[in-house]
């Protein structure tokens, strides 16, 4: 496959999943909102959102306080902010067009009606209908066009790479949300209200009704983090995250790739053989920023082996 072909399908695939990612950090934060804490704590939360993504210099530069309101509008619907909701899809559409001869109909048809869909939803529209509502929007139209993507799609190194860039960005956002809202839960106060957020927590990740039934029993710290990390059978955890990596690597192999691939495998190895006990004797928050720094290596790795260079015609 042409690197540039292969380029705009897993660019593609990135920002698909990585707006629907941020639609499910988002909707967390708005969530754990609604529980009664003080207006200080409400504000942190959010800023905590633009750290979490380097953010924070962009956002002061449009002025404004940081609070729920001014963070959403930043992050949801923003032209100028590259890591908004509305710059993702949109970037995810160029892509799409890009490669559109590549694409089933099915699937041009899918990113294209997101994107038109999206451009009649003003933000004034969005908070004014609930902004769960439109996060959950998200959502769907990303799990549409990853239905027929694997529904229509022949499974080929095109498809591989798509299968790529989406696990790649799901791995390293699912580490990132839990991160935050686990430094946020942890730091917190215990009380009633402990239970909702970290069911909002669970719930970020599509995780709530698989907790209860793999562990039939009361929402704790260890048990989130061993689901959202070392389960293989949950499919945002980082460990099949990190299994799906190596077997799209392996499938698209060329003779560049084979350090890159060794990287995938020793990541995917740590995580098969882990302990959730060893993990937190380590420090989550640590273990957590190692494994964003690898994928940051492997996304390094992947556009260096089979991706057109930066800079290239």
């Amino acid at each position: 496959m042409l690197s540039r072909t292969a380029d705009h399908l897993y660019w593609m695939a990135r920002y698909t999943e990585r707006a629907e990612n941020l639609a499910r950090l988002l909707d967390a934060s708005y969530q754990m909102s609604m529980v009664p804490q003080s207006l200080a704590a409400q504000n942190e939360n959010w800023r905590a959102i633009l750290d979490l993504n380097s953010l924070e210099s962009a956002f002061a530069k449009i002025g404004g306080e940081v609070n729920a309101e001014n963070v959403l509008r930043f992050m949801v619907a923003d032209t100028d902010n590259p890591a908004s909701i509305y710059s993702c899809l949109r970037a995810a559409r160029e892509n799409a067009h890009a490669v559109r001869g590549t694409l089933t109909q099915e699937m041009w048809e899918s990113v294209n009606t997101t994107w038109i869909d999206l451009r009649q939803k003003s933000v004034e529209y969005i908070l004014a209908g609930g902004v769960s509502e439109f996060f959950d929007w998200v959502k769907l139209r990303s799990a549409v066009t990853r239905g027929v993507t694997f529904g229509t799609m022949l499974r080929d190194d095109a498809q591989h790479f798509i299968r790529l860039g989406g696990l790649l960005e799901r791995g390293d956002n699912t580490a990132r949300i839990l991160d935050m809202q686990y430094h946020i839960l942890r730091n917190g106060d215990e009380g009633a209200s402990d239970f909702y957020r970290w069911g909002a927590l669970l719930r970020s990740l599509s995780a709530f009704q698989v907790y209860r039934k793999v562990y039939r029993d009361a929402i704790t710290p260890g048990r989130v983090a061993e689901l959202l990390v070392l389960r293989m059978d949950m499919p945002r955890s980082l460990h099949a995250c990190a299994d799906g990596i190596v077997r799209m690597l392996a499938l698209i192999a060329n003779s560049a790739s084979a350090e890159t691939l060794r990287k995938a495998g020793v990541l995917h190895a740590g995580l098969h053989f882990a302990r959730i006990d060893d993990i937190f004797a380590g420090g989550l928050h640590e273990y957590l920023t190692d494994f964003m720094d690898r994928m940051y290596e492997l996304g390094e790795g992947i556009s260096h082996d089979f991706l057109v260079p930066a800079g290239a015609d």
